[in-house]
């Protein structure tokens, strides 16, 4: 819900508002693999609170960043603590409980970070319109120190005598950091652009190498022989489907019901809050249900339902009515969300060997930050792609605005705009938002599809 307000403070554009989540999401996802193996090697609990107190710190430069390149260089710093929390969580969970336990256990898991997820949008919203985007961050803190102290309760976890692949760890990180800036900077220069299909090139030749070096290597970040059980390399690809729609639909439909919708931050959190109630409600009974049953049903008819409700929201127009557009939209997605991620988490986790969980949990859950980091930057240009097109079929608009617009899509107003343009520019939105939706909704439904093709249920309990 910062992202407008963080645009007008810092005087940034479309592309610097993805930079803000993507900075984040890149240094994320391409070392989670990493964290996981750390975690695996060091201790998971050590590893953990490693991450939160880089967390926190990364928090509060966060908070006092001047300028949107200060605020992009923190978020990527705080995507690094991150990628130490995440798969050490995880993997302490499948630690503590049995199998019998575990799906239910990581059920609950899955209902609290979907309360946080969207309680902490509609946080931030009431943060934002009562004092400052800043306070989003410096909020960060207290739920550091009161974990960092709950860990002192769990015992001294076990380790595992392995070498830490640092080069992979490299490969990865500068592979995503050009294929992303690329795909970024594209609404900006255009793909013909040297700044734009170089460092995608190079991104591209460099996941090859990654790809390359970890077939060959003695001890890799991601063991490929993973991906030949059936279970954990289906569940996988659902993740990369159904995330990179999941974080498609939430990036883009904060920033347009706020620039062109008219919602303030608290009504836009508001908005999501039903997602929220459905996952804290549903999630564990989901994954206790997928425990006993199998998880092929749900995680076929999770993703179908939330793809669903993801075209419902391509209904909205420059002013959608609440009650008739977005609430059916938040309840059918909300529930195809809850039917799924319990267990999808669970299948994968649970198709390896419990001392490989701490790297089968980073491995999922950089495939799901992947997919987000990928998607909204694919998906941007998309976005942007319609936006231009739309507009180009009137001729009205100034070419020097024409220009300013290419890098502020979703909006409903610009300087130099005159007012009879005004109807042009909100049509425009609308366009492309909807584009962007449909997109969104098809690559969580083909999530659904490969489940229900790929997944094997196992035996009923």
């Amino acid at each position: 819900m910062a992202l407008p307000a963080i645009r007008s403070s810092l005087h940034g554009s479309l592309a610097d508002q993805q930079w803000v989540v993507e900075a984040y999401l890149l240094t994320l996802s391409a070392l989670l693999l990493l964290g996981g193996s750390l975690g695996d090697v060091l201790g998971r609990r050590r590893v953990f609170t490693a991450g939160l107190l880089g967390f926190g710190a990364c928090s509060l430069v966060c908070a006092l960043a001047p300028t949107v390149p200060v605020l992009t260089g923190a978020r990527a710093l705080q995507g690094v603590a991150g990628a130490l929390l995440v798969p050490s969580a995880l993997a302490l969970i499948v630690d503590h409980f049995g199998p019998d336990e575990r799906a239910a256990a990581i059920g609950t898991w899955t209902a609290w970070a979907g309360v946080a997820t969207v309680l902490g949008p509609l946080g931030g919203g009431v943060l934002v319109q009562a004092a400052s985007w800043r306070w989003i961050f410096v909020i960060n803190l207290l739920p550091v120190a009161l974990t960092v102290a709950l860990l002192r309760r769990l015992p001294a976890d076990a380790t595992t005598p392995r070498r830490v692949d640092w080069i992979g760890g490299v490969l990865c990180v500068l592979g995503l950091a050009g294929l992303v800036f690329g795909l970024i900077e594209e609404a900006r220069y255009g793909f013909a652009d040297p700044r734009v299909f170089v460092p995608i090139l190079a991104g591209l030749a460099l996941l090859v190498a990654f790809g390359a070096w970890e077939r060959h290597t003695r001890e890799p970040m991601l063991p490929l022989h993973l991906f030949t059980v059936r279970n954990f390399a289906v569940g996988n690809l659902t993740t990369l489907c159904v995330w990179g729609g999941l974080n498609v639909a939430t990036f883009f439909i904060v920033v347009f019901v706020q620039q062109v919708g008219g919602y303030t931050p608290i009504a836009a959190g508001l908005s999501l809050l039903p997602i929220t109630l459905l996952m804290f409600t549903l999630s564990r009974r989901f994954g206790a249900l997928a425990d006993r049953r199998g998880p092929r049903a749900f995680m076929s008819g999770g993703p179908i339902l939330a793809g669903v409700g993801l075209l419902l929201f391509a209904r909205a127009d420059a002013h959608p009515s609440y009650a008739t557009v977005i609430l059916p939209a938040v309840l059918v997605f909300g529930l195809g969300l809850a039917a799924t991620v319990a267990p999808v988490t669970a299948t994968v986790l649970g198709s390896v060997p419990g001392g490989h969980s701490g790297l089968a949990s980073g491995t999922n859950n950089a495939v799901a930050r992947i997919a987000g980091l990928l998607a909204i930057a694919a998906v941007g240009a998309a976005v942007s792609a319609a936006f231009i097109s739309r507009l180009d079929r009137d001729r009205a608009i100034p070419p020097q605005v024409r220009t300013t617009l290419r890098t502020q899509p979703l909006v409903t107003t610009t300087p130099g705009l005159p007012a009879r343009d005004h109807v042009l520019v909100v049509d425009a939105s609308v366009h492309a938002f909807r584009v962007g939706m449909q997109i969104a909704a098809v690559l969580v439904a083909l999530g659904g599809v490969v489940a229900l093709i790929g997944i094997e249920n196992r035996a009923p309990r």
